[in-house]
């Protein structure tokens, strides 16, 4: 019994310095930001939002840059290496992050996987890719998450527990704006819901990559891309064919293109079925002319939405 009370002053000692260390796990000097790295733009975004000017946050993808065909350098590394959160969105979107949290020196790294919480839809084996040794094919599941704004706000959590562990002392104001910026993916949400469910098409076709299911999925219409899982997968003569085929059997007027990506494959489409032209924005990355102007994630989504109600032909 001696022996245990000699010993229970020490374990109090050593619980208090767990509990200190946890509590205050890699917090901001005095005075600084804290330092946010996140990999594709919809993070970027997000966190801008729930932190309001109170962090500083670097984009690893450089603007103008298609998030496929990104490869992180040295200095990427190195970016991760000073900073206090690092966010990404999962191993399918980025499987090169994994390489630069190993790669990292920085123990006191706050980790934000955003897919945290996600189910990820599967995708059809039509558009599963077949060449796994390229890092940016997505292998059997979709990854383009924030295009459910459901799945947005889930993120949104993730990324303000993150921001939460990684500078308690803001943790107040920035679960006060994730809780706004929620509203506002939901009052877009119920926009969305509305204006789609008054069209007079509902096939939304894509002369892209798999990347919109998600947003399909949610409002009820039926996608199909001409690509499959990975944009440097060329699609196949029969699909473009089937693609013409449906546009012209559904009376269909318009063919949807995605951002950053050479708009080839839908021109092709377009020109052969005399469908025209609309953007559809996957807002993984943006240009450097939308990064100078302030564009957010939010107005990407609302242009969508325009270009969605005139492609669908909605009331």
């Amino acid at each position: 019994m001696r022996s245990l009370r000699c010993w229970r002053p020490i374990f109090l000692i050593l619980l208090a310095m767990m509990l200190f260390a946890c509590g205050t796990k890699s917090p901001p000097e005095d005075g600084k930001k804290v330092t946010v790295v996140t990999t594709l733009f919809p993070l970027f975004d997000l966190t801008r939002s729930i932190t309001d000017g109170k962090a500083d946050i670097l984009l690893m993808l450089p603007p103008g840059v298609e998030a496929h065909a990104f490869e992180p350098k040295p200095a990427d590394i190195m970016k991760v290496d000073k900073a206090n959160l690092f966010i990404y969105t999962g191993k399918y979107m980025e499987p090169w992050a994994q390489d630069i949290l190993k790669s990292t020196t920085n123990r006191k790294l706050v980790v934000a996987d955003a897919s945290l919480g996600i189910r990820l839809a599967r995708l059809g084996a039509e558009h599963r890719d077949t060449g796994h040794e390229d890092r940016h094919h997505h292998g059997s599941y979709d990854p383009h998450i924030w295009l459910d704004f459901g799945n947005a706000m889930k993120m949104v959590d993730t990324i303000t527990e993150g921001l939460c562990r990684a500078d308690p002392g803001n943790s107040g104001l920035y679960r006060k704006n994730a809780d706004a910026y929620k509203e506002r993916l939901g009052d877009l949400d119920n926009r969305y819901r509305e204006s789609l469910s008054h069209c007079k098409k509902k096939t939304l076709v894509h002369g892209g990559h798999f990347a919109f299911g998600y947003l399909a999925r949610r409002y009820g219409l039926e996608y199909v891309s001409a690509y499959e899982g990975s944009p440097d997968a060329e699609p196949t003569a029969r699909k473009i064919i089937a693609l013409k085929n449906l546009i012209k059997k559904d009376n269909i007027h318009f063919v949807f293109f995605e951002e950053l990506l050479n708009p080839r494959i839908a021109q092709i489409i377009a020109n052969e079925t005399g469908a025209r032209l609309l953007k559809l924005n996957g807002a993984h990355n943006v240009t450097k002319d939308e990064f100078r102007k302030g564009v957010t994630f939010l107005s990407l989504m609302e242009d969508n939405l325009t270009n969605l109600e005139i492609g669908l032909e909605c009331k």
